[in-house]
């Protein structure tokens, strides 16, 4: 249906501007200041979706600043597609992670989808092979069957693209809390591997060169999905599906390969290249000039249409998906086009590049559009919030920090397996293809994912984490935690941590409170980040989470990348042989604030954190790498959700061993989630050595048995299960909840 454009006079009066999401302030600064002219309905249109939060970042770029970006490994930071870092022998990793939150909770499996697609263009359009997929997902309880169909068909999304494409996804996070029942949460990482001569730039230089549209036509869909992505999400929001983009991984296939064809083979002729994400054609093409110093002409009569009568907000707004931009030297578009066509892909040549800095549209002849491309892509205001701390945090302070109680041991432990925090993945990950293209070492299940890079001896280790109730009870230490935990899963498989992306998950910037948790957390995120040497690449910033309302736990997913240097250092948490001896790296105190248990135990999560000593973090996790080094280590396990009884169990469950233990606390410490924890288990040929050395560092458990039960011997109270028992439940918790009849 076409849309009833208004005139600049109407657009004025009407302030139809606000239901774009510019604000009075921001469109009077459009027509007086930059434009010195009431803008008409495509150029406001432009403006509304370049100056949302999702494109210009406009509320968080106060924060974003204040974040590690360099480091000497560090070829490529924030500002391009994807982040990159150096891995020796000519080769880099690029990576990045992006959220697809509100199309996800309109239409599920689409939103998942596509959410997919997109990150994987920005990592193919730096000029790398994809190589692995990761996610990081939250929904409400799984009580409720809104929550059941939301969790299916996103999970049903991730691998339907996904696994078309054939990339592997190979791991990932999911968890559950009452908040995120409206406002789900779809973060989705991309990873891939480089050659340092390949990498590419979303440039448009040269004046004359070319502007080729590339890849699958321009339709309706995801028109303003940039600023459905920038609004308090809403009961009626539900209504906005034409927000949502609807993906085609085959055609994805096409467009990657063709890219990667015309990267590796055709570098003469290519300037730039850019995914048209969010925004599209309006937010590809603009940057490219601007980052360039440049202008632009684009003839939108050219472009690719699945539908008649497109109007230029329509195309320029467009989100459809499989598209992608390139800047070419004049003269070589005929080499460059018959790479696409001999992929069977659209490749047409819209615009060329100018040297007037200006960003003008041409349709049927007339000119509908020119405006500074600056203005654009550079200009959008930049807000510096008013925080204040959460009047919540004060009662969690004068809260007496509890125990929860613990009448029967066996039960408990057995209870907090079923929690779909706790519970096995499995149904999961095994939805998703995680070998394809054979690299895969260590797939979903282990503390992190670990491929192979062939013709090398390294491997690369891959994870995504966040304990969003940490950040919710004190969002700096709760941030310093998020970077922690996802360098011990790096550490725990073999790998040294080399950088981070992230998703920045929040609710309205508006509430001072909320805008409070994000400064705090990125505060206690960049602390953690100079400790442990891990810079911020690359990232993403979700804001307006919220439902008629009610927003999300402040939730800044962390993605991690780490380099095995020797594929032979791979580790994975699972126990190998009955006999060695385990070991407990870290120390053990009643840290239920924010815990499993407490939450099991009462329903809601409360208290204050402990102060979290970073020096400590980093010493553990060298004590680690080293030990993993030596080859004293067959298996390392980090400590998280559910404690150390739940940590035994992981490491027993895979080979089907058992564990006797004992240790110097009470039994309700088992379930304590203390940081900066460890389960190591160490070959008895090097048990001597490992004691001389990290004596002071660690703690003698006990050993592995084959018996196929878990003993823990406290001071109370002794626990003692059978793995087979305790492995029944912990796989049927999931698959229980989602098949409930609703």
């Amino acid at each position: 249906m076409k849309i009833k454009e208004l005139s600049p006079q109407e657009i004025q009066a009407t302030k139809i501007y606000q239901e774009w999401g510019l604000t009075d302030q921001e469109y009077n600064m459009i027509k007086d200041d930059l434009l010195g002219r009431l803008p008409n309905y495509t150029e406001t249109g432009l403006f509304a979706v370049m100056w949302s939060e999702h494109c210009s970042y406009k509320n968080s770029k106060p924060v974003l600043q204040k974040f590690p970006t360099t480091g000497p490994q560090v070829l490529q930071g924030p500002g391009e597609g994807a982040g990159i870092v150096d891995i020796g022998e000519g080769l880099a990793v690029v990576f990045k992670a992006e959220s697809h939150n509100h199309p996800s909770a309109v239409e599920p499996y689409e939103g998942a989808a596509t959410g997919v697609g997109g990150i994987i263009r920005d990592i193919f359009s730096m000029g790398a092979r994809p190589i692995a997929m990761l996610n990081s997902l939250r929904f409400g309880e799984l009580t409720q069957p809104r929550t059941r169909y939301l969790f299916n068909e996103v999970v049903a999304g991730i691998g339907g693209y996904g696994n078309c494409i054939g990339i592997p996804t190979v791991g990932g996070e999911i968890q559950f809390d009452a908040c995120y029942e409206g406002n789900p949460l779809v973060n989705a990482m991309c990873v891939g591997l480089i050659e340092h001569e390949m990498i590419q730039k979303g440039q448009a230089t040269g004046v004359g060169n070319t502007i080729l549209y590339v890849g699958a036509k321009t339709g309706r869909d995801g028109i303003h999905g940039a600023t459905f992505a920038s609004e308090e999400f809403t009961e009626e929001g539900e209504t906005q599906r034409s927000a949502v983009q609807v993906g085609d991984p085959f055609m994805e296939k096409l467009l990657m390969e063709a890219c990667l064809d015309v990267i590796a083979n055709h570098q003469e002729a290519l300037i730039g290249i850019q995914d048209m994400g969010a925004a599209g054609l309006v937010s590809s093409s603009s940057e490219m000039a601007s980052k360039a110093g440049a202008g632009l002409i684009l003839h939108l009569d050219d472009v690719p249409q699945r539908e008649t009568g497109m109007t230029p907000y329509e195309m320029m707004l467009s989100e459809s998906q499989e598209r992608m931009l390139l800047c070419v030297k004049k003269g070589h578009e005929a080499e460059i086009m018959a790479v696409f066509e001999g992929y069977d892909l659209h490749a047409v040549q819209i615009g060329e590049v100018t040297d007037d800095k200006c960003y003008r549209l041409y349709h049927h002849g007339v000119e509908v559009a020119n405006v500074p491309v600056d203005a654009l892509a550079e200009q959008a205001p930049v807000y510096h919030k008013p925080s204040q701390e959460p009047a919540r945090l004060a009662d969690f302070r004068k809260q007496v920090n509890k125990v929860p109680e613990i009448t029967d041991l066996a039960q408990t432990f057995y209870q907090l397996l079923q929690q779909p925090a706790i519970a096995s993945k499995k149904t999961v990950y095994e939805t998703f293809d995680s070998k394809v293209r054979t690299n895969t070492v260590v797939g979903p299940g282990s503390d992190a994912a670990v491929l192979r890079i062939r013709g090398t001896k390294k491997a690369l280790a891959l994870t995504m984490d966040c304990n969003a109730r940490f950040i919710y009870l004190d969002p700096k230490i709760g941030g310093q935690i998020a970077v922690s935990e996802a360098a011990r899963n790096i550490v725990a498989s073999g790998g040294t941590p080399l950088a981070i992306t992230d998703c920045l998950n929040y609710g309205s910037p508006e509430n001072p409170e909320v805008f409070w948790e994000l400064e705090q957390s990125a505060a206690g995120i960049s602390e953690a980040c100079r400790t442990l040497g891990t810079p911020v690449i690359s990232g993403n910033v979700s804001l307006y989470n919220e439902t008629s309302g009610q927003a999300i736990y402040p939730t800044p997913v962390i993605g991690m990348v780490g380099l095995i240097e020797d594929v032979a250092y791979t580790t994975t948490q699972c126990f190998k042989a009955s006999g060695d001896y385990i070991y407990l790296i870290g120390d053990t105190q009643a840290d239920f604030n924010g815990s499993e248990l407490q939450k099991m135990t009462t329903g809601k999560i409360s208290g204050s954190l402990r102060d979290f000593d970073l020096a400590q973090e980093k010493l553990h996790q060298n004590i680690v790498s080293r030990a993993i080094q030596k080859g004293w280590l067959h298996s390392a396990h980090d400590i998280s959700e559910g404690g150390l009884a739940v940590a035994m169990f992981e490491s027993c469950v895979e080979q089907e061993l058992g564990a006797s233990i004992c240790v110097p606390f009470a039994a309700d410490l088992l379930f304590a989630e203390s940081q900066s924890r460890f389960i190591v288990s160490v070959a008895p040929e090097y048990q001597e050595d490992f004691e001389v050395a990290y004596h002071e560092n660690s703690l003698y458990l006990g050993r592995v048995t084959a018996n196929r039960r878990l003993e823990i011997n406290t001071t109370s109270d002794v626990l003692d299960v059978s793995i087979a028992d305790a492995k029944k439940l912990w796989e049927e918790a999931i698959p229980c909840l989602t098949k409930s009849e609703d």
